[in-house]
């Protein structure tokens, strides 16, 4: 075991701060990795406070990392020293489900092992990001494309990948209508990839605070929900939308938006159920669905997707010490559209 330096909960409700915790020593299929920044999800805030359960503390989240290869196992053959890698949500599966097989280890049906707060293979606690160094099985890190900045590339990790895979699993492509609900963390990469994929791309917000963003990167229209002729005008428009908001939203208001045969996707996870009226789908030959992360295969193609395509997350760096003030911000929804730490800032 070694020691590094992290910034973690140590217990529930409580603020972040500066521990050391403990990293295992390098087995031969382990990548050790330098971390130089760690994206800030909204999830680590609801895993951190408790909001989605109990956890184990102290705990150390961030799952949108993105480094160099600092050493490998005696016989690691995916990556050496010095590459720019990345890892996101998961660090280990089964390895052998038919959804590891097929490379859907997010899927992995005896449960993938998640970047921290996880019981890890030893019987550990895995513990994630926000820290100077991380310890990965190699078939569980990818390579950054040197065309992404390390910085911009880290939440590519999570909101890359979250969104990136269910436009790639409805076959989003040139001319399909995609509505994507919220401009957020989620969201403005939903935008981005969409619109390189081909689509018309419309941004359903709850206001026009964010038209000029939404356009900028790649939005077509931009709608205000708050508006009820946004619903009346817009009905039968769109062949996917994409919710990428964790609150609870109208569904039914939503599908009627949808044509025959359109999917209402969520990624986003309001804290409570939603409801709709089972006629409203049964009228168009609507769905209804969800999607999860992506796995090691679809993120590298994401990855290397977006490098070919400029796209990036927008971005504010922030210091390690800016971490709860961070965490308030997004709260509040004042952030562009990503908070990322920059690692060096924790020796200091």
């Amino acid at each position: 075991m070694s020691l590094v330096t992290a910034y973690a909960a140590p217990a529930e409700g409580a603020p972040l701060e500066k521990i050391e915790i403990a990293r295992r020593e390098l087995g031969p299929h382990d990548v050790l990795i330098d971390i130089a920044f760690a994206g800030i999800c909204h999830s680590d805030i609801h895993t951190v406070r408790g909001d989605w359960g109990p956890q184990r503390y102290p705990l150390a989240p961030g799952h949108e990392i993105a480094g160099t290869v600092a050493a490998v196992g005696a016989e690691v053959t995916r990556h050496a020293v010095g590459d720019r890698v990345g890892v996101g949500c998961l660090v280990d599966s089964c390895g052998e489900c038919r959804a590891c097989a097929r490379g859907a280890q997010q899927y992995c049906e005896r449960g993938a092992i998640g970047t921290y707060g996880a019981i890890d293979r030893d019987g550990t606690v895995t513990q994630g990001g926000y820290s100077q160094q991380v310890v990965v099985t190699e078939g569980f890190v990818v390579r950054i494309p040197e065309a992404l900045p390390l910085d911009a590339a880290a939440p590519l990790l999570c909101a890359g990948i979250t969104t990136f895979s269910p436009l790639r699993h409805w076959n989003v492509t040139r001319g399909s209508r995609v509505a994507v609900v919220g401009l957020g963390g989620l969201g403005h990469m939903a935008v981005q990839i969409a619109h390189a994929l081909g689509a018309e791309v419309t941004v359903l917000s709850q206001s026009l605070r964010k038209k000029d963003d939404g356009l900028r990167l790649g939005a077509d229209h931009y709608l205000a929900t708050s508006d009820p002729a946004t619903f009346r005008d817009n009905r039968r428009s769109f062949d996917l939308i994409l919710n990428t908001v964790s609150a609870p939203i109208p569904l039914n208001d939503y599908l009627s938006l949808l044509d025959t045969d359109g999917t209402l996707v969520c990624v986003g996870a309001p804290p409570e159920p939603l409801s709709f009226d089972v006629s409203r789908v049964i009228s168009g030959r609507r769905s209804v669905a969800g999607s999860n992360i992506g796995g090691i295969p679809e993120t590298q193609e994401m990855l290397d997707f977006c490098a070919e395509h400029g796209i990036a997350a927008q971005i504010e760096v922030i210091p390690a010490s800016a971490i709860n003030e961070a965490y308030e911000r997004v709260l509040a929804g004042d952030v562009r559209f990503r908070f990322v730490i920059d690692i060096a800032t924790l020796a200091g």
